[in-house]
C-alpha cells in the first residue's frame, strides 16, 4: 500500500492497481486509513487564488522504458501489441485529471519527446495544446536538443493570480547535463527584484547540492544542472527572498533538498510521467503559500502501465520502485513565503 498523494482535503492510498481516495478532509488532522495513519498537510493562510499543474519528462516516441543504451539487461518494458504507444497511455491519462482541476496555467519542463523529432512532438501538440491552449507554457529537455534542436527553446516569465513562475531553459543542446547563463541568472535576478508577487522557478535540470545527495562530486559531467550554475542560482534565491522554490524534472524521481545557499528554500525534483509511479503535480496558490501536490496517474490503462514499471533497471542492482517514489513529504508538501 503506497500513500501516494496528501493535500490539506486530500489523501489517496494505491495498493497496486487498486485506489483509494478520500476527499472533503481537514487540514492538519491525522486519520487512520487501512491501519495506517496519515496525516492531512496544513492549509496554508488566505483564499485560495488558482491552481496550476506541471508535468516532465513524458517521452513522445519511446518504445521501450529501462532500457540502457544498447544494454540487453533491464527488465526493458514494452507496449503489448494492440495497445497503444505507452506514453500516448500515460500522457492521455494526465491530461485527463489536469483537465478536472481547472488549471490556470500547465507548464512542462522538458523531455517532450525521446529524439526531438517532428513526429514526436507533433504528437506532444496534440495531447497537450489541444487540451490547454495559451494556457500551456513548456521548456525543452535535454532529449528534445541531442541533435542541436531549438524547438521550445528560451525562458518565459508566466503570471497567474497570486504567483510568478520563472520558467528557465537549462539545456546545453547536444549534451544531457545542463547550464544557466549569466544572462539568464541576471534575467531571473531582475524579474524577481521587481516582482509583486512570489516566484517559483522552475527547470529541466536539476541542481547540483554537494551537501546532500549528491556525493561530494563537483565537475563538468554532473547530471544534472552544472555545479557553477546551481551554485549562481542559490545566490540569486538566497538574494531574492520573493522566490520560494526551484522544481525540476531529469531524474525521474522525486526528492526535496535544502539549497546551498538558501537552505530556507526547497530544491525539488519531480518524477516522469511515462512510468513508474506516473506523476503530475498540482500547485494550489494561497494567499500565504503555495502547496505542492503530486498525483499519480490513476486511469486504468496507465495505473496498468505503470505497474509493470515498477522494477525497471532492477537487473542492475537498482531499487527503482523507492527511488522514483521518493518520500511522501518528497511529494506533497507547502512552499512557504519567505
Amino acid at each position: 500500500m503506497d500513500i501516494t498523494t496528501v493535500a490539506d482535503d486530500l489523501i489517496v492510498l494505491h495498493d497496486g492497481a487498486q485506489v483509494h481516495r478520500y476527499d472533503e478532509l481537514t487540514g492538519s488532522t491525522a486519520y487512520d486509513l487501512h491501519g495506517t495513519w496519515v496525516t492531512t498537510l496544513p492549509r496554508p493562510d488566505g483564499e485560495l487564488l488558482c491552481r496550476i499543474a506541471t508535468v516532465n519528462d513524458v517521452h513522445f516516441g519511446e518504445t521501450e522504458a529501462g532500457r540502457i543504451d544498447d544494454n540487453p539487461d533491464g527488465p526493458i518494458q514494452r507496449s503489448l501489441p494492440g495497445e497503444p504507444p505507452y506514453p500516448e497511455t500515460m500522457n492521455r491519462g494526465a491530461v485527463a485529471e489536469i483537465t478536472a482541476i481547472a488549471p490556470a496555467a500547465v507548464i512542462v519542463k522538458g523531455d517532450l519527446s525521446q529524439d526531438g523529432q517532428p513526429a514526436e512532438w507533433a504528437a506532444f501538440e496534440a495531447t497537450y495544446r489541444g487540451a490547454f491552449g495559451d494556457r500551456l507554457a513548456v521548456v525543452r529537455g535535454n532529449h528534445d536538443a541531442y541533435k542541436l534542436q531549438d524547438g521550445y527553446a528560451g525562458d518565459q516569465w508566466i503570471d497567474v493570480s497570486g504567483l510568478s513562475v520563472a520558467l528557465l531553459d537549462t539545456v546545453i543542446p547536444g549534451k544531457t547535463t545542463g547550464m544557466l547563463s549569466p544572462d539568464q541568472l541576471a534575467w531571473l535576478d531582475e524579474r524577481a527584484a521587481s516582482s509583486d508577487r512570489p516566484v517559483l522557478v522552475m527547470g529541466h535540470h536539476q541542481q547540483w547540492i554537494g551537501s546532500s545527495g549528491d556525493n561530494g562530486s563537483r565537475g563538468e559531467g554532473y547530471f544534472g544542472l552544472h555545479p557553477d550554475a546551481s551554485d549562481a542560482l542559490s545566490a540569486v534565491v538566497k538574494r531574492r527572498r520573493s522566490i520560494i522554490g526551484y522544481t525540476a524534472g531529469h531524474t525521474h524521481r522525486h526528492r526535496v533538498r535544502p539549497m546551498t545557499e538558501a537552505d530556507d528554500v526547497a530544491s525539488i525534483e519531480i518524477g516522469c510521467v511515462k512510468d513508474f509511479p506516473g506523476t503530475w503535480a498540482e500547485y494550489r496558490v494561497f494567499e500565504g503559500g503555495v502547496m505542492q501536490v503530486v498525483h499519480r496517474i490513476s486511469t486504468p490503462d496507465a495505473l496498468d502501465w505503470s505497474e509493470r514499471c515498477r522494477h525497471l533497471y532492477s537487473d542492475f542492482g537498482i531499487d527503482y520502485e523507492s527511488y522514483a517514489l521518493g518520500r511522501l513529504e518528497d511529494r506533497c508538501l507547502v512552499l512557504s513565503l519567505r
